[in-house]
């Protein structure tokens, strides 16, 4: 893999998307003045650091056998290894990282340099989850290739247009002064929308539109001519609606209860929030809303657990949709993405279900189909379906600062 001279033409840019136990990957055509929104390849690894480790491309997964002891390099390695045979000599002119947190000092994406990166380190505290691993494939990619452009693009930039009233937490003046504040996340998301929702809807989504992403993370945008004016998830990616494994908001008081009654040390704490919380906690069966709605009808116990779980699941999506329409004052467009909300038609009727007041009418065929609008034509609140393209974003932002090709 190598950065490309700037003769070379139709030089592509690398995406990447490091979780904790995942490394996606596109790459992107831009020989033009901004890349097409499909990726001319894409893949991932995932299952890093447990036994069923594999790479998933075009066709079946193959295994991998990854170091034990650096099992994250080691995929990263298999990645950069099938991005330059499939390159096949063609020059990078660029990497794009999704990096969760940019703190309250990056609001834009940013090329990143040995500062930079030592800036991006300071804020693992705030994400410590998340932040790590894209530093650390960014890290090894300026070691080796140290001309190669990097482009950090931050998770959380897309919200810095909310109000200091929705950013700030009641906590003593001085922890605002030391950046513990609300800050939102999914933001690569979001500003996808921001674009897909103009050209999809026109005029509707400049007005009182909700986005709910829902995946395995989940959280609500509320925005206004196509801004963040307010979001479910605040200092952490722990924060609002119910996940796939996270709590959501949750009473502090729990969590002292847990550490001085329940005896939990902080790790365990951080454990149980974060991976043992959410649908599969409640339920005891699954983090995955297809599993569970499989599951609700059995007459038992676990039935009796699952069904409580997705219940809970709708009710806090629900109940913060109601509380962003009052900040918004209404609302006009509710638009769902990500996995569950592209294609769980079922989530998204009980959802809108518990949005009559709003006087929501869903085209029953619509919905089932996943079309673009799923809401019928006489429903008082217009309701869309967008799948969202985060890599495409990255991608056209790295092409904005990376060295054009000639």
């Amino acid at each position: 893999m190598k950065a490309s001279s700037p003769q070379a033409p139709g030089a592509l840019i690398l995406v990447l998307n490091c979780g904790s136990s995942s490394i996606k990957f596109a790459l992107f055509d831009c020989a033009g003045a901004t890349p097409p929104r499909q990726a001319e390849w894409s893949g991932k690894v995932d299952g890093i650091g447990g036994p069923q480790a594999a790479f998933r491309a075009d066709g079946a997964p193959e295994p991998l056998v990854l170091d034990a002891l650096r099992p994250y390099h080691a995929a990263l390695a298999h990645i950069r290894a099938r991005v330059a045979a499939w390159l096949d000599g063609r020059g990078l002119r660029g990497v794009a990282h999704r990096v969760v947190h940019g703190g309250s000092k990056y609001f834009a994406p940013v090329r990143i340099d040995a500062a930079v990166l030592a800036d991006l380190k300071t804020y693992i505290p705030l994400a410590p989850l998340h932040q790590p691993f894209a530093l650390e494939a960014i890290e090894v990619l300026l070691a080796t290739y140290p001309d190669l452009t990097q482009v950090a693009c931050f998770d959380t930039a897309f919200h810095h247009t909310v109000p200091q009233v929705e950013q700030m937490l009641a906590l003593p003046w001085a922890q605002w002064e030391r950046g513990l504040r609300r800050y939102g996340f999914h933001g690569l998301s979001y500003e996808y929308m921001s674009v897909a929702l103009a050209e999809r809807h026109g005029a509707a989504a400049r007005g009182r539109v909700i986005v709910a992403h829902l995946g395995s993370g989940a959280s609500l945008c509320a925005m206004h001519d196509l801004r963040s004016v307010a979001t479910t998830m605040g200092f952490s990616a722990l924060d609002g609606l119910m996940m796939g494994t996270r709590c959501g908001a949750l009473d502090p008081g729990a969590v002292l209860y847990l550490m001085q009654i329940e005896k939990l040390t902080l790790e365990q704490v951080g454990h149980l929030l974060y991976h043992e919380s959410g649908l599969l906690g409640v339920s005891g069966v699954s983090a995955e809303p297809p599993v569970l709605l499989a599951q609700e009808r059995r007459d038992d116990a676990t039935g009796e657990r699952v069904r409580a779980a997705l219940a809970l699941y709708v009710r806090r999506i629900v109940r913060e949709i109601g509380a962003l329409t009052a900040v918004l004052g209404g609302l006009e467009l509710l638009v769902f993405t990500a996995g569950v909300g592209e294609h769980s038609a079922e989530l998204r009727r009980r959802i809108c279900d518990g949005l009559a007041f709003l006087g929501p009418r869903l085209d029953a065929a619509a919905n089932t189909g996943n079309a673009a609008l799923i809401s019928a034509p006489d429903s008082r609140l217009r309701i869309g379906v967008e799948p969202t393209n985060e890599e495409w974003i990255a991608a056209r932002h790295a092409a904005a600062l990376a060295p054009a090709a000639h």
